[in-house]
């Protein structure tokens, strides 16, 4: 590409606009036009406006220090700066929504970590490797909106990915029942220790909203689209719990699951390491090579070892053993902030520009 498409980071101060802009330093197809946020740091540069406040442990890109920060409630102004947007804004759900379709009706292309879309029926929720097909529905969607290239497209929840894509691994097993338990990382709440310290030395067992999203998600993503919206599947049930613990970034979970057909371990491995998807076929920039690894040590996978797996774009499993009560059990590990939110919205984002979606305005 001799030229790199111009995105938007809308809620760029916050702790995922953070990864966004690091993510995006160097990237080879998108390179950062413009930051908005709210009307309290529109008008300074970035540097300024996010002062002590940089949570990444990268330094800041030099390329966005003196970028003036727009107010992302100016979506005209923003959007003439751009050829698409991604979305971390910190605001109420129907504010989300609202904002986000104002700018998809400037012809702009929204990609959002946020969860206020998630739900509308003709909004496509993506993992790449597993529900590319799905980015179909966004041509119903513009019709809704009356717009030739804007609408929008969002990543699902963070706590579904150490998971979901190991399930999809083993549709053909047929998985009918699962229980999970995610640990999630303080970085999921956006948090650091400096401004969580309660959080040293603990654990909370609740995480507003999570176990909700952590069952009914997984269902969309393996949905398809009939008349014009995504149906979700009406399996695996699935019943869960979410754990706020001590960890920075990796959210693990430690996850029971029962098949209508009965695989071996081998087999069970066997599709994880060889399960790849779009991503891997269009070799796109933020793609892992190998999306799964399967760790045999029976400590692992742990965050402090594998969370950056693939440059934190991977999942790791492990301890995969036979259960008393279900048929088989297994521990999975993803990094929260940068497959689970950032880096998971990139790579779409980079699918919708291979697939025609995104492009130039």
């Amino acid at each position: 590409m001799s030229q790199k498409l111009r995105a938007g980071i809308l809620g760029g101060t916050g702790m995922v606009g953070q990864r966004f802009i690091a993510l995006l330093e160097h990237h080879p197809w998108f390179e950062v036009a413009a930051i908005a946020a709210s009307p309290r740091s529109a008008g300074k540069r970035y540097e300024e406006a996010v002062g002590g406040r940089w949570k990444m442990d990268t330094p800041m890109p030099e390329a966005v220090k003196d970028l003036v920060v727009m107010n992302v409630n100016e979506v005209e102004a923003v959007a003439s700066k751009v050829d698409f947007v991604f979305s971390a804004v910190d605001m109420s759900k129907e504010e989300i929504k609202q904002i986000e379709e104002a700018y998809a009706k400037t012809e702009t292309p929204v990609v959002s970590n946020n969860s206020a879309h998630r739900w509308t029926k003709d909004v496509p929720m993506v993992v790449p490797e597993i529900n590319a097909d799905h980015m179909k529905v966004i041509e119903f969607q513009k019709k809704r909106l009356g717009t030739d290239r804007g609408f929008v497209a969002v990543k699902p929840n963070c706590s579904i990915q150490s998971y979901a894509p190991v399930l999809t691994a083993w549709m053909e097993f047929e998985p009918y029942e699962v229980v999970a338990t995610t640990y999630q990382a303080i970085s999921g709440a956006g948090k650091t220790f400096q401004d969580w310290p309660e959080m040293q030395g603990n654990v909370i067992p609740f995480i507003g909203g999570e176990e909700e999203k952590s069952e009914k998600e997984p269902l969309r993503i393996w949905g398809e689209i009939k008349d014009g919206e995504i149906v979700p599947a009406s399996a695996p049930l699935i019943t869960c719990q979410c754990v706020r613990v001590p960890v920075l970034n990796g959210h693990t979970a430690a996850v029971f699951v029962k098949f209508k057909k009965k695989p071996t371990k081998e087999q069970l491995i066997q599709k994880l390491t060889e399960f790849s998807g779009a991503p891997q076929e269009l070799q796109l920039p933020s793609a892992p090579k190998q999306f799964i690894q399967y760790l045999e040590e029976d400590n692992r996978p742990q965050v402090s070892e594998d969370v950056n797996y693939e440059n934190g774009m991977g999942i790791s499993v492990g301890r995969l053993r036979e259960d008393t009560v279900y048929d088989w059990k297994f521990i999975g590990l993803s990094h929260n902030t940068v497959r689970g939110a950032a880096g998971g919205a990139i790579l779409c984002a980079e699918l919708l520009k291979a697939q025609g979606y995104i492009t130039e305005k």
